[in-house]
């Protein structure tokens, strides 16, 4: 996958829970997990490059956090938009 996405489970119409996938190599697998600021959780491939950000509470989540984080691991921050479906419901 070379484009970053954002995956979220509902519950009765709600954001369970989200994963914000970053750009990842076929076969990428979790070797760890680190937690950062905001309660996210980001999971590294066995190589030390980040593959992943758990959103464990999306109702919650800041955009200044989240991209807070992602400037951490040298990624692209997220726009608004693209945090949409997080409110859709």
């Amino acid at each position: 996958m070379k484009h970053a996405y954002l995956e979220v489970t509902y519950r009765k119409g709600r954001a369970l829970a989200a994963y914000y996938y970053l750009p990842r190599r076929d076969g990428d697998t979790s070797a760890r997990t680190e937690r950062f600021d905001g309660g996210l959780l980001v999971d590294f491939a066995a190589d030390g490059r980040p593959i992943g950000i758990e959103i464990p509470s999306p109702s919650r989540l800041e955009l200044q956090a989240l991209n807070a984080v992602l400037a951490r691991l040298h990624q692209g921050p997220v726009r608004p938009e693209d945090l949409a479906p997080l409110v859709a419901a």
